[in-house]
């Protein structure tokens, strides 16, 4: 069976996979990742054929995307989803039914997908499949079951249509041997290119894997363990996560750093340790090998100094609030104590920090966010993103913003402004939407313009790989602060509104 899989286009450069799924203001942009690991699955342990098109990296059209997929001529196509991007999503799988005829099957996918299947499905009757969870093996036993003897009723993790209605087939397990799903990087390497993909923090090109899956934390807002990877936390083993490394470092030698997307790297510490070891008796530190990861403020001293030794370069770490009852509120399961000490702790281990802050949190008001910028100042990590909390379908906040009347929308086309950045979509009597989304940016400002950030960075970005990233990241966000100037209110502009041509809607 021909299996199309298609990180469908839309009217800016959004990563559908990131956890604040936007177009960013610093010029990031992820891979596909979901779509690759089930193509690397087809690839590896099916008879099906694969193809891997990312229409957004590549700025395609819905023409142009549709001339690749008629030359490709599949069976079936698998649409990444994202909640503010559905609208389009769903335009385009119609769009594709309609070119290629209704034999084709077409199926979609994502954490949207995931925590509102039936509410996707019936967006349009073009959609025949949603696939929820994690769907590496997903897209492979559907794609058995419709070439053979159609019985889709038998697939796991599901939600299909018939001429009876719509239903959904029990869950499908987690993968608990993720040693089992082909490295994702063999997708990468056939079907994409790294040169189209940038992160912030990271050294260009890089690129984005998994070493583990799920996170046993309990934080309210956050999607993905209560959607997609869920919060039972599964590992690959160190030797199966350096072998993809040396994987990378042999056939994409362009790539600068891995980065490890993992919700946290350092759930286990002793595996950790055990990743790093691995590295050094292989020598791939010493093959001046970077690599950064996400983390938590627990992670202690001795890891982080393994971890940079081994050729760690950055790690992120979601600080989230400067306040005690907000981080209680949100269920972090750490104080302003533990980011302290983790902050000193990783300087200490020559370790570049990435600290990630959210304002608008459950319970937060103005003192509380200044609480916030206080302590990222004092803490003074290398870089800092201050960012709204987003209510994610599928996730406590998003249920406790609606139950308390904090949602601004439930319209999933009004999440995005014209500029394809995420609104702010609570409002709280005592803090609303619109100066939450004024704080977002003076507090961005506020740390980024403080004389003690900018020593910083002049001092720790001399080399030239690193100056050239600050470089872009810099002018990249300029450009954000002169749009908001421009067009505060995201008031739609011609070019947005008609990113690819008369086949699409804005």
């Amino acid at each position: 069976m021909r299996v199309m899989l298609i990180n469908s286009p839309f009217k800016v450069k959004i990563s559908k996979d990131s956890r604040w799924p936007e177009y960013t203001k610093s010029g990031t942009l992820y891979y596909p990742f979901w779509l690759a690991y089930a193509t690397a699955v087809l690839m590896k342990q099916s008879n099906h054929k694969p193809f891997l098109v990312d229409a957004i990296a590549k700025r395609l059209s819905f023409d142009e995307t549709i001339k690749k997929t008629k030359k490709f001529n599949p069976d079936m196509v698998v649409i990444e989803t994202s909640t503010p991007t559905a609208h389009t999503d769903v335009k385009f799988a119609e769009f594709v039914k309609s070119e290629l005829g209704k034999d084709v099957k077409i199926a979609m996918s994502g954490t949207l997908a995931s925590s509102m299947p039936f509410e996707l499905i019936k967006m349009s009757k073009s959609i025949d499949f949603i696939l929820r969870g994690e769907y590496d093996y997903t897209v492979r036993d559907l794609a058995d079951r419709l070439e053979n003897d159609g019985k889709v009723e038998n697939v796991p993790g599901i939600t299909y249509r018939n001429n009876k209605g719509i239903f959904n087939t029990p869950p499908r397990p987690l993968v608990s041997d993720l040693d089992s799903i082909p490295f994702v990087s063999i997708a990468y390497k056939k079907f994409l290119n790294v040169f189209d993909y940038r992160y912030a923090l990271a050294r260009y090109p890089m690129l984005q894997t998994w070493t583990s899956r799920g996170c046993p934390a309990r934080c309210n807002f956050c999607q993905y363990p209560q959607s997609f990877t869920m919060h039972l936390f599964r590992m690959r083993s160190p030797k199966n996560v350096v072998d993809e490394m040396e994987y990378i470092h042999e056939n994409l030698p362009a790539v600068k750093e891995i980065f490890f997307e993992d919700d946290t790297f350092t759930i286990n510490q002793q595996r950790v340790l055990d990743i790093c070891k691995e590295i050094k008796e292989r020598g791939l530190d010493d093959a001046g090998f970077v690599w950064s990861c996400n983390v938590r403020v627990q992670t202690k001293y001795e890891t982080l100094k393994a971890m940079k030794d081994a050729g760690c370069r950055i790690v992120i770490v979601g600080y989230e609030s400067g306040n005690d009852q907000v981080l209680s509120n949100i269920r972090k399961g750490a104080t302003v104590r533990e980011a302290r000490r983790f902050t000193v702790d990783a300087k200490r281990a020559g370790l570049r920090i990435f600290g990630c802050f959210m304002i608008g949190l459950s319970g937060d008001t103005k003192d509380s966010i200044m609480d916030t910028l206080k302590l990222a100042k004092d803490m003074n990590p290398d870089m800092a993103f201050f960012q709204q909390a987003v209510p994610f379908p599928g996730t406590e906040f998003y249920e406790w913003a609606k139950k308390n009347g904090y949602l601004v929308t439930e319209d999933w086309g009004q999440w995005l402004d014209s500029n394809g950045r995420l609104r702010c979509l609570v409002s709280y009597p005592w803090l609303k939407a619109e100066e939450i989304d004024k704080l977002r940016d003076k507090l961005m400002l506020s740390f980024y313009l403080n004389p003690k950030h900018i020593a910083q960075t002049i001092v720790k970005n001399l080399h030239p790989l690193e100056a050239s990233r600050v470089v872009v990241y810099a002018t990249e966000y300029l450009k954000y602060i002169i749009k908001r100037k421009i067009n505060p209110d995201g008031v739609a502009k011609p070019e947005i509104e008609n990113f690819v041509g008369n086949d699409q809607v804005s």
